[in-house]
């Protein structure tokens, strides 16, 4: 009875095998930890060694077995207590269980910014139509507003504004920028924000500011209650004694706020406000969060401030020390010496920086 509908059905069959093998590996798993602390070192390894084949041997039958949210989330949290949680990963890659957790965060809040009532009614096409047309015909948004209340048209200043066609901007207003931005280099600082997911489905807030000469990061700190006033101390932090630049770029940010401006003001700063979605206009603050993100904060998952700032740390000591910058003619912030290969017996090596995800490359002599 039992032969005939194991027949009928084989996948059933593998799949209870399958899942009857993986209970008893995990059985055993769980003993020969608890067993650990009592084994001498040799017997460690060859026991290391037993549970590595027993995992190849299970990637042979399903090369891509199914993981759940439970197996997830085991990985997501060993991650932050074994630093060699890596190496050890054999069924999936270890971006693999970053972009896990993007996944997740974005769940999280999209979840929770549904709206809980309707919205504005959406606009009629037919008066997105005429909003362009009287645009091309030289109208402006408060003349176009009222001409459509005058068809029957229930519409707000602001939504016409939005649908305004947008000008590019004057092809000699990046050259006046740019001269500026050159010409004053050794006196321009810029300040920003941006935001990284943390472990909790939280988003931290990280401000930094730097300087346009070196494309040095003077500052750097993080929040999850970002205010006026603590932009106004970090400020206090990245320019102690008159060391304040001569200019300060910040985009429109809300919270760089009146008493914000005023501060700068008082520290001897004229500050620069962008543009409204204007990002070019801060591009060495735009670029290094651009750089940050893809070299360090794209690859961990970050689990408090402290763990940020840490993170930080060691990605800014690469950045300053090492990592070259077209900007610079190919130099780093803190000007990196030319070294020559010392004999001809010397061969180039690797040094890990940033937890192994950049390396720093010297002459080593030949042992």
């Amino acid at each position: 009875m039992t032969r005939i509908r194991l027949e009928a059905h084989p996948e059933r069959a593998d799949t209870a095998r399958i899942m009857s093998r993986i209970f008893v590996f995990l059985v055993k798993l769980a003993v020969h930890a608890v067993r650990t602390l009592a084994l001498a070192r040799k017997d460690l390894i060859l026991e290391n060694i037993a549970l590595r084949q027993q995992v190849a041997a299970f990637k042979k039958d399903r090369p891509r077995p199914p993981l759940d949210d439970l197996d997830r989330g085991f990985w997501i949290a060993l991650r932050s207590s074994w630093s060699g949680w890596a190496n050890r990963l054999a069924i999936v890659k270890p971006e693999t269980v970053v972009k896990w957790h993007r996944e997740r965060f974005r769940r999280h809040w999209r979840a929770i910014s549904q709206p809980k009532r309707p919205g504005r009614p959406r606009i009629k096409p037919e008066a997105r139509r005429l909003i362009l047309k009287m645009a091309t015909d030289g109208w402006g948004a408060p003349r176009i507003h009222g001409e459509l209340l005058k068809l029957g048209f229930v519409i707000s200043p602001t939504t016409v504004s939005r649908y305004m066609p947008k000008k590019p901007p004057a092809p000699d207003q990046f050259a006046r920028w740019l001269a500026f931005l050159r010409n004053h280099a050794h006196g321009i600082a810029a300040m920003d924000f941006f935001t990284v997911p943390t472990a909790s489905l939280r988003v931290l807030y990280c401000w930094f500011v730097i300087h346009h000469a070196r494309r040095e990061v003077l500052h750097f700190n993080t929040t999850f209650h970002p205010t006026a006033a603590w932009v106004i101390q970090q400020l206090r932090e990245a320019f102690p004694y008159d060391t304040a630049p001569r200019h300060l770029i910040f985009d429109r940010d809300s919270i760089f706020s009146a008493a914000v401006v005023a501060f700068a003001k008082s520290m001897g700063t004229k500050p620069c406000r962008t543009a409204y979605r204007c990002p070019w206009q801060n591009p060495v603050a735009e670029r290094w969060i651009g750089g940050a993100r893809r070299d360090i904060f794209d690859h961990v998952i970050v689990f408090n401030e402290r763990h940020a700032v840490r993170l930080a740390r060691f990605y800014l000591r690469y950045f300053h020390e090492d990592r070259t910058h077209l900007g610079l003619e190919k130099d780093t912030p803190k000007s990196r010496a030319v070294t020559p290969r010392p004999s001809p017996t010397a061969k180039i090596v690797a040094l890990p920086r940033v937890g192994g995800l950049h390396h720093r490359y010297v002459w080593r002599e030949a042992a």
